[in-house]
């Protein structure tokens, strides 16, 4: 008897120990190890959203994929959830005319996103965090989550956007725009994949703005950015430091924390969807 519950007691802590220990990534789980990574994430999935652009002449054409990733998985370190793998089917039409950069066309940028998460959906992840890493992916993903309410799902789309970088910390050694493979897009990538930055090239690309445009700021067209980095590069690489990375990078870490223990107790999104499609089947009935 003292042997059988012996076993026994080894038995449960084995697959207690197997669900604390399964892999937050997609593609590394089993089909088994899968349905108890969804269980175990309360059907809580994310997927980071990257890109494939230049990023000066120092940093890889993965950088906004590369980072977001990192931040990610090491959120989920401390607030588990599935995490799906390399995305990087955005909206990139302003650097076609660097090398390396990947412009799907807008229809296949939703249609695969929707594709995807309706995929998801099917596996068990009923709330999808979309963490965006990318800039130019700014508005295409408030806009896609917006899409949600064309049709019912069974599932809701969260976006937690590109984060301003935090006040405080060590102080920035650059000046002025610091938007797109300068201070702190260096920086972070010290911490994501050091290997992969060049800081002695960082100076080889002209960061500066060009301001070539004179419109007022509330008018928008779309090759304002052109107009002012046509080199893709906005700020100074050079300076960047680990220290400021690994501040950034923390920041960014408890932000996706934060969203997603509130994303695993939020019972009300899915039923206002429920409620809002089912009164607009009939809106003359609908009544406030």
């Amino acid at each position: 008897m003292r042997r059988f519950c012996g076993v026994a007691i080894l038995f449960i802590a084995s697959l207690s120990w197997g669900q604390a220990h399964l892999s937050a990534r997609w593609e590394e789980l089993t089909a088994e190890e899968f349905r108890s990574a969804i269980s175990q994430a309360k059907e809580t999935c994310i997927l980071p959203f990257g890109i494939l652009e230049k990023h000066g002449e120092h940093l890889p054409l993965g950088t906004d994929m590369l980072d977001v990733r990192y931040a990610v998985m090491h959120a989920v370190e401390k607030e588990y959830a599935v995490v799906f793998p390399e995305y990087y089917f955005g909206q990139i039409f302003e650097a076609r005319h660097e090398p390396g950069t990947i412009a799907y066309s807008a229809h296949l940028q939703l249609d695969l996103l929707q594709e995807t998460t309706d995929e998801m959906a099917r596996n068990g992840c009923k709330k999808i965090i979309i963490v965006n890493g990318h800039g130019g992916n700014e508005n295409l993903l408030p806009f896609f989550a917006q899409t949600q309410l064309e049709k019912p799902h069974d599932y809701v789309v969260y976006v937690l956007p590109v984060l301003e970088a935090p006040a405080g910390g060590p102080p920035k050694k650059s000046f002025g725009p610091d938007m797109h493979g300068g201070e702190s897009e260096t920086s972070k990538m010290l911490i994501a994949r050091p290997d992969l930055v060049h800081l002695d090239r960082a100076k080889e690309d002209a960061g500066g703005d060009l301001a070539r445009l004179k419109l007022p700021d509330e008018l928008y067209t779309a090759i304002w950015w052109y107009a002012r980095f046509p080199n893709h590069y906005s700020g100074d690489g050079s300076v960047a430091t680990k220290e400021r990375g690994e501040f950034e990078m923390s920041h960014w870490q408890d932000a996706i924390v934060k969203s997603i223990q509130a994303v695993k107790v939020d019972d009300v999104s899915l039923r206002l969807q429920n409620e809002f499609f089912e009164k607009a089947k009939r809106p003359l009935d609908t009544q406030h």
